[in-house]
């Protein structure tokens, strides 16, 4: 009896051991819209071990294929996800989220770092939709995450909405709240743009220097020159419509590369 219990217990060790080595360190980024992406708790449910992000939303964490991993935070509701062989392969992964007030939609999981084939990349873009319907990049029917008011309810001074941009309510711009889009804000003042360019005035509405100088590597000084070069080099309005969101991220991404290496050059 004691023989077998021993032996028992060397296997059951065994595998245990076997498990933990199998597992690699997979280094990870978590990007939000907003700057609040410290301290939001990264846990591995299937080995038991968890770590938490730093100011820069980055995060290590030892995983194995199939492993699930939990992200938890009080500004968001509870997702997991589970490890697959891009993941493995890379040990790298960014997890792109948004912020919503009452619910989160839909979780997009890339390596964190891209080939630069555009269909390579999003061919291995996953999307998952768990329980609470899914963190997605913008709001397209912002009218069922609306409330009836209540007699709390402050008076709402419609005057001035009617005198500023209807997209914004409360502060809050429902129409593009977690895109992941870059704009253009550079064009020549005597040139007409084409058919195929974007409109310089709505993409200075929807994205500031901060948000592409931290997501995308670009020093605040150099934004003005990447958001021209991707406009002379195929961004349109094809790719600025919200069906394209992934696409488009994909494909800034890749110009971004190519962007450093023409301004080394230059230098």
């Amino acid at each position: 009896m004691k023989k077998s219990l021993l032996i028992v217990l060397l296997l059951t060790t065994t595998f245990l051991f076997a498990q933990q080595t199998n597992r690699v360190e997979i280094t990870g980024k978590v990007v939000v819209e907003s700057n609040d992406i410290e301290g939001i708790t990264v846990f591995n449910s299937s080995s038991n071990n968890g770590t938490i992000t730093n100011e820069n939303g980055e995060f290590v964490i030892s995983a194995q294929l199939n492993d699930k991993i939990e992200f938890a935070a009080i500004q968001f509701k509870d997702f997991d996800i589970v490890v697959d062989e891009t993941v493995i392969n890379t040990k790298q992964m960014t997890v792109y989220l948004v912020e919503q007030v009452n619910k989160l939609d839909e979780v997009l999981i890339l390596p964190y770092k891209l080939t630069g084939n555009l269909d390579t990349d999003v061919a291995s873009v996953r999307t998952f939709n768990p329980d609470i319907d899914a963190i997605y990049f913008g709001i397209n029917h912002s009218s069922d995450y609306e409330f009836s008011e209540d007699n709390r309810s402050a008076v709402e001074n419609e005057a001035m909405h009617s005198q500023s941009d209807p997209a914004f309510r409360n502060g809050l711009n429902i129409k593009n709240i977690g895109v992941l889009l870059i704009s253009s804000i550079l064009s020549s003042s005597n040139d007409k743009k084409d058919n195929n360019q974007v409109e310089e005035s709505a993409l200075k509405r929807k994205y500031n220097i901060d948000f592409i100088s931290t997501n995308f590597d670009i020093p605040r000084n150099q934004v003005d020159e990447f958001i021209a070069y991707v406009e002379a080099n195929g961004l349109n309005d094809e790719l600025m419509k919200d069906e394209q969101e992934i696409e488009l991220l994909q494909f800034l991404y890749s110009k971004r590369d190519e962007f450093i290496a023409v301004h080394e050059k230059k230098n």
